[in-house]
């Protein structure tokens, strides 16, 4: 029985050691190679003298190393820090520096542009650098990763229990610095045994690991295929072509994708291979359009489709089971397995059946804060509603910030988070509900609806669109097209066209934030 994260692998190693476990290019590792690596990466970890729930920073791209690493640092009894390979030298410091990083596992070529922004990282005390050489930088030892595991001792990792810190997430968020999302081992399995009860994973399943590992549910792709002894891909993809190549090339049979990037493949004309092998699909990170969703199931008509909603807070929260997709394809579905969701009112009373209100998620997949921020921590992990009041010690559920409804039968749908929702003459509109008029039009490849401060209004919707074809975008047909389907307070108040895809995220979501500090003063200035 798995009860810690590394036990997920371990256990696999026992059952089917020869079974195909990480595919990276060329490269391939079974179970029982892979386990073999993450106790030796384990072991040499431990000789650098980690503490227990020291901090443990990976920085690089998806790779073999990578995933040794982090279940290496599991293994021995420290915390993970994954670290989105797309940030900045200044960005990666902050990370090390917010999370007290003891040892940092990089690249060579990383480690290069890192340079004097490791100046500032006092607590690091040595850098495991794959591909490089054994020296110094800032005064900070530098060894041969490969150096360090051939020669690893087996060592006696630290003791742990699944209340402790496994891994620290860290999310992009919607204003300041990003903050750290701690996950206890309990989290990680629990969330792994739940999300592969749904998708029904199995052995013989091959799951491409096309999001970022920092990001929960691009993790969440390793944890599900390991819990039940499947296999992964990892890829590093470029464009979107590279995605539908790679699941042609390793007859992938799961993928988990967010919007953008599902838009970007729904265009694509696939091989009848790849169409073919794919069991599932699943979406999460926001709102599939209408539009894409019905693209896909005309291009993939034997695949099932997951529609699914989550919160790195939670990992995981609903999901919306393929059966229920013609009834309710604009819905996020129910709990998950092992969890619940409550809807409620800012009392924290439970709301009626089809009354808005914030969505609350308990359970044990609820996080354990974020690390090293009390305040923040106390805004969004409060006790869950309807608790006994005899209950000495509350219980903590995660209050999302996000409003949903849920209908007569239980179902959930997801309105807007409460930060991005605009407020426009008086009224609250969701920009999810405006973009799906968007995408309906079939004139728009990407699209986002913002609020934009304005002097009489309150904020007006700016709507930032692409061409779904790549050509000049009509935007006055488009604005047409709009007034006849929204309601007058809706309509855009102007369509600004972009020749290139809309600014992301590091976890492939739009960034939101960033697009509206473009426009700031827009109808300021016009006033």
């Amino acid at each position: 029985m798995a009860d810690l994260l590394h036990d997920l692998l371990i256990r696999s190693a026992e059952r089917t050691p020869r079974a195909a476990a990480l595919a990276y290019r060329h490269s391939k590792l079974d179970y029982s190679t892979l386990a073999l690596e993450v106790m030796r990466c384990s072991s040499a970890l431990l000789e650098l003298g980690l503490p227990r729930c020291a901090r443990v920073g990976v920085y690089m791209e998806k790779r073999l190393e990578t995933v040794v690493s982090v279940f290496g640092a599991a293994a021995a009894g420290g915390v993970f820090v994954p670290i989105n390979p797309l940030l900045k030298p200044e960005q990666v410091a902050y990370i090390l520096r917010d999370c007290n990083v003891r040892v940092l596992v990089t690249s060579a070529e990383r480690l290069a542009a890192l340079g004097p922004a490791l100046g500032e990282c006092v607590d690091l005390k040595a850098v495991l650098c794959v591909g490089g050489k054994t020296g110094s930088l800032n005064a900070v030892p530098v060894l041969s990763w490969e150096e360090a595991l051939a020669r690893a001792d087996e060592r006696k990792a630290h003791r742990v229990i699944d209340a402790d810190m496994a891994a620290i997430l860290y999310t992009s968020g919607s204003t300041g610095k990003p903050k750290g999302v701690v996950l206890s081992h309990r989290n990680m399995v629990a969330g792994a045994k739940s999300v592969a009860q749904y998708l029904e994973n199995r052995p013989e399943d091959r799951i491409l690991a096309a999001l970022p590992l920092s990001f929960d549910a691009g993790f969440s792709q390793l944890t599900t295929a390991f819990h039940v002894g499947a296999s992964v891909a990892l890829i590093n993809y470029l464009v979107p072509r590279d995605v539908v190549e790679a699941i042609q090339r390793h007859r992938i049979t799961g993928l988990t994708a967010v919007p953008p990037l599902w838009i970007q493949l729904a265009s694509l004309k696939w091989p009848d291979a790849a169409r073919h092998s794919l069991r599932y699909i699943a979406n999460t990170g926001g709102r599939m359009p209408r539009a894409t969703l019905d693209a896909l199931r005309a291009l993939l008509p034997q695949t099932l489709v997951f529609l699914m909603y989550g919160l790195t807070e939670s990992f995981r929260s609903t999901y919306l089971p393929p059966s229920e997709l013609d009834r309710r394809p604009d819905s996020i579905g129910k709990a998950i397995p092992n969890a619940e969701v409550l809807v409620v009112r800012e009392d924290g009373s439970l709301c009626d059946a089809n009354e808005p209100g914030e969505l609350v998620h308990r359970g044990a997949l609820v996080s354990l804060g974020y690390w090293n921020d009390p305040v923040k921590t106390a805004e969004r992990f409060k006790p869950a509603p309807g608790q006994a009041p005899g209950l000495v010690m509350p219980e903590i559920a995660v209050w999302s910030g996000d409003n949903v409804r849920r209908d007569e039968a239980g179902f959930l749908y997801f309105i807007s988070r409460r930060d991005e929702m605009i407020k426009t003459s008086g009224y609250r509109v969701s920009p999810t509900e405006v973009e799906e008029v968007l995408y309906a039009t079939g004139l728009v490849g990407e699209a986002a609806a913002l609020g934009i401060a304005h002097p009489v209004l309150g904020q007006a919707i700016v709507v930032v669109a692409i061409d779904r074809a790549g050509g000049e975008l009509d935007t006055q047909a488009l604005l047409g097209l709009c007034r006849e389907r929204l309601p007058a307070f809706m309509v855009p108040a102007r369509i600004i066209e972009r020749k290139a895809s809309l600014p992301r995220n590091p976890n492939g979501k739009i960034d939101r934030k960033l697009l509206a500090q473009e426009f700031e003063g827009l109808f300021e200035a016009a006033a």
